[in-house]
């Protein structure tokens, strides 16, 4: 009977350590998409252009990202994040020295830092903040024809949110997001609501 359980004791050691590890949500290397609302506001100049008023637009918007996530303590998160996004149906409707002037806004990166709280095991509360970059092509209605330029345009990001773990490797986040691309004298603003679903390794 002692040798038996001795045995089953070794086999139950041996399968425990054979057994994959639980992975952790909040705890390692990630990739996700997202999804949601953009919008995009622009005053008094546009690269070298002016603009007369205030113009705006309400957008789709869609991107992916990755990360890696460190539990610093049993309740702190801290990592980094990179991401990619589009808009769709943006283009921006202006006015440049009496001309009709549309801004096209292309596509968008960043690179950010995150800190998050966890209220519960399974609940993560976090801000963010870093570098955003967006890919804009301006065309002016010119006496001579249509004059089209493009520009990357360096900005700051903000922005903070929840993130909840529907398994071990999946969770799901909301947050909200403000770019300034402000350059040349100039306002360009940018407010997102996103969601996203992440799938972490």
């Amino acid at each position: 009977m002692k040798s038996s359980l001795i045995s089953f004791a070794v086999v139950a050691a041996f399968g425990a350590a054979a057994a994959p590890a639980q992975a952790e949500t909040f705890n390692g290397p990630y990739v996700g998409v997202t999804a949601g609302w953009e919008r995009g506001e622009i005053a008094d100049r546009i690269e070298t252009r002016p603009i007369t008023g205030e113009v705006s637009r309400d957008a789709l918007v869609l991107g992916g990202y990755a990360g890696y996530n460190v539990k610093a303590t049993d309740q702190i998160v801290i990592g980094a994040e990179a991401g990619i996004s589009a808009t769709v149906d943006d283009r921006i409707s202006a006015t440049s020295a009496g001309r009709a002037l549309t801004i096209d806004p292309r596509y968008s990166f960043d690179l950010s830092a995150r800190a998050g709280y966890l209220v519960t095991d399974k609940a993560l509360i976090y801000v963010r903040g870093g570098y955003a970059n967006t890919r804009i092509r301006t065309t002016l209605a010119a006496a001579s024809g249509l004059l089209s330029t493009s520009d990357n345009l360096d900005g700051m990001q903000i922005g903070g949110g929840l993130e909840y773990a529907i398994s071990d490797r999946v969770s799901a986040r909301a947050e909200y997001r403000y770019s300034d691309f402000g350059t040349n004298g100039g306002q360009y603003d940018r407010h997102q609501t996103l969601v996203g679903v992440s799938y972490n390794f």
